[in-house]
């Protein structure tokens, strides 16, 4: 669990980062160690290559290099929701709002200003992580960055940059929706991915809608892919792809 309160860590030591090439670029905007430098450890340990600023004074300018910017509200100096604000008029690159204020007003207003998503201090990394994928899942970005597009389960080939699923030579068609569950099934073939998972990759963390709607989306995606792969309910859990 990520908390407040200032640490004793020195941030000279985290320093400025450099963006390789086929990783997901994350810059990181905080100014509590206590939070700043566990967060950093963590994602370059997920295979991110991570970047923090202490304020807001450069994070439009290196925001518009990142693929993935997580933005703290309450910064010294200039406030993080002018920061937000002027780096959504400057660039398309998801943001992920960090904020201690945890009243809806607020998480509304960084809505407002252009954050595609937002975490409320204390908050798990593990969620955090999911929310990055989410977040570039649904931005368009993941596929974008992946060295290879292409997923393969079976019969199945899913093209994530191009957008289109091929059943052997054959081309499947499906909606958005449908193509983000299997592209998210096949991502790891035999692993179980849970409907809460689901739910904050395909659709989005804070979903209100009906839970039915996934078995719908997944009854008819297992009909258009036929017997080419098997896609197993895990009753009380989620759902397994199986070649």
């Amino acid at each position: 669990m990520l908390t407040g309160g200032k640490g004793s860590v020195n941030t000279d030591t985290l320093g400025r980062g450099v963006w390789h090439r086929g990783a997901v670029q994350v810059l990181v905007v905080e100014d509590d160690d206590a939070i700043a430098v566990p967060l950093v450890t963590g994602l370059e340990r997920e295979g991110y290559t991570v970047e923090r600023l202490t304020d807001g004074t450069l994070a439009v300018e290196r925001g518009e290099q990142a693929d993935l910017v997580l933005l703290d509200l309450g910064l010294p100096g200039r406030d993080g929701r002018d920061v937000c604000r002027d780096l959504r008029a400057a660039s398309k690159v998801p943001i992920i709002v960090i904020t201690a204020r945890g009243e809806e007003v607020d998480r509304v207003i960084g809505l407002e200003l252009g954050a595609d998503d937002y975490l409320v201090k204390p908050f798990g990394f593990r969620e955090l992580v999911a929310r990055i994928r989410a977040v570039t899942r649904r931005t368009g970005r993941a596929a974008d960055l992946d060295e290879d597009p292409m997923l393969t389960a079976g019969a199945v080939r899913v093209d994530r940059r191009r957008h289109r699923v091929f059943v052997e030579d054959r081309e499947v068609a499906l909606t958005p929706k449908e193509f983000d569950l299997l592209a998210l099934l096949a991502e790891a073939p035999g692993d179980v991915r849970t409907r809460t998972e689901i739910f904050e990759q395909v659709w989005d963390p804070h979903w209100y809608g009906p839970t039915k709607t996934l078995d719908v989306h997944m009854a008819s995606l297992r009909k258009k892919l036929g017997v080419a792969v098997q896609i197993d309910t895990v009753r009380g859990v989620g759902f397994r792809l199986e070649p």
